[in-house]
């Protein structure tokens, strides 16, 4: 069962069908679609569809909402390897909320989540290379960078190296 987080500033929690119009039109920004690999350009209503069915199913996936008035934000999820106790962050914040600490906020709460109730031992996260917001937002929520894998990533018809960044159990808790 998914839990509810909380922020100063925001609710992470559960998508609902009255999203998929607020989902096409964040997600279906193209500087949005452009700095994940996951997300299809254009993106439309099915793809919200799609999208929200496949989100109720994943309890570590959260809504980013504002806290003031409930509108949603973004999105931010963990994809947990429990064998290894290991997960991937993935996070995605709309243009119109750029800039704002967003995403670092969501991020390092998710990450605690991550720590304290799956108790996992690794979070790991990559970006596009030259995704500098991503790299602050990954850095400022403790994670180190450790390394660059080399065209790793196939987007619009051309590679892309990703930097890969991770943070530990130990480190989160010391930091």
């Amino acid at each position: 069962m998914r839990q509810t987080l909380e922020t100063a500033r925001l609710i992470l929690g559960g998508y609902s069908e009255s999203d998929t119009a607020d989902l096409v039109s964040l997600i279906g920004a193209r500087e949005v679609a452009a700095t994940t690999l996951r997300i299809p350009h254009p993106y439309r209503e099915e793809h919200a569809r799609e999208f929200l069915s496949g989100a109720r199913e994943n309890e570590h996936g959260f809504a980013i909402r504002l806290r003031a008035n409930g509108r949603l934000i973004g999105g931010i999820a963990l994809s947990p390897d429990l064998n290894r106790r290991r997960a991937e962050l993935g996070y995605w914040i709309g243009v119109p909320f750029w800039g704002n600490g967003y995403a670092t906020e969501a991020a390092r709460e998710v990450v605690r989540y991550g720590f304290e109730h799956i108790q996992l031992n690794r979070i790991f996260a990559s970006h596009f290379e030259g995704n500098e917001a991503s790299r602050r937002v990954l850095e400022k929520i403790g994670m180190r960078h450790e390394g660059r894998v080399r065209e790793a990533a196939f987007r619009w018809g051309r590679f892309f190296d990703l930097e890969r960044y991770a943070i530990l159990r130990d480190e989160f808790h010391r930091g």
